[in-house]
């Protein structure tokens, strides 16, 4: 469906995308996860046709990059600056957006008030952008985004900035768009976000993408070992512990070894490595500005 290959693009001596090469499935939820810098909106950027490569290929649907009139028509582009007006109201704004696909009459009209619902703002109709709150516009530039029913969907930080209600309401709308088998491509650098809407997972650094894959495989390979605590009825061992502290690639298997010495385990606490675990371990622990 999207096939990237060794995509670079340079802005002077920053070398922002540096031989990024990656494939999305058709009805795949891939995400981009990276710090700020890491150059995921310029990536994005590309595949889109907003900007272009200095060298490089993007594929949609096997016929070309975003730049053809007949791409364009697939994708929707929800962009991390808000690409909406504000001395328009959010009727107004789902229109603009609706008649530059071509929409016209019942169909803009159906498409219009779909695109309210979806953004939560049927009764805001026809107020001005400039009263909404941050989420409200977040939730329209969403709806605007998907106003002619793209199959492909490039969502970029689609949630920075806004409040928990508004941000639950833009994960349910992209569940709703994974139901339907759309193909999207999510950048973020919450990895909550990642791991809930994420069907496979790509960080980036410093243009370059580092490891692709399932977050359990991304955990598995990256995440390194777990720390096992184990909490014993009675003292075990030449010692006498009734605690024992450690670190484990296989805690279950090694919990179980230790149940099949006839002790009586009181408590054990296993803390697994998760994706942000994983982001450090290839990301680094250095404070970002």
């Amino acid at each position: 469906m999207i096939k990237v290959s060794n995509l670079r693009k340079a802005f002077g001596p920053i070398q922002a995308v540096d031989e990024v090469s990656f494939e999305v499935a058709k009805g795949e939820t891939f995400g981009l996860l990276g710090p700020n810098g890491a150059g995921k909106t310029t990536t994005i950027g590309i595949l889109v046709g907003a900007q272009t490569a200095d060298s490089g290929t993007v594929e949609i649907e096997g016929a070309g990059d975003a730049r053809s009139r007949q791409i364009r028509k697939l994708i929707g582009f929800v962009p991390q600056s808000l690409a909406i007006y504000d001395e328009l109201t959010a009727e107004e704004n789902l229109k603009f957006f609706g008649l530059l696909y071509g929409m016209g009459g019942s169909e803009l009209r159906d498409r219009v008030a779909a695109g309210l619902d979806l953004s939560g703002l049927t009764d805001r109709a026809h107020d001005r952008v400039a009263t909404f709150s941050g989420g409200m516009k977040r939730r329209l530039n969403l709806a605007c985004g998907l106003v002619h029913r793209p199959s492909v969907i490039f969502l970029d930080e689609p949630t920075v900035g806004v409040d928990p209600q508004s941000r639950n309401h833009i994960f349910e709308t992209i569940e709703q768009l994974k139901d339907h088998k759309c193909t999207i491509i999510y950048t973020t650098h919450y990895m909550e976000e990642a791991s809930r809407l994420c069907d496979r997972i790509g960080i980036m650094d410093k243009g370059h993408l580092l490891a692709v894959d399932t977050l359990d495989s991304l955990v598995d390979k990256c995440g390194g070992e777990s720390t096992v605590k184990i909490e014993f009825a009675k003292p075990f061992g030449a010692h006498g512990e009734l605690v024992k502290s450690f670190k484990s690639r296989s805690p279950f298997e090694e919990v179980a070894q230790f149940a099949s010495l006839g002790t009586e385990l009181k408590a054990v606490h296993v803390e697994r490595a998760d994706l942000e675990t994983v982001f450090l371990n290839l990301t680094g622990r250095t404070l970002r500005d």
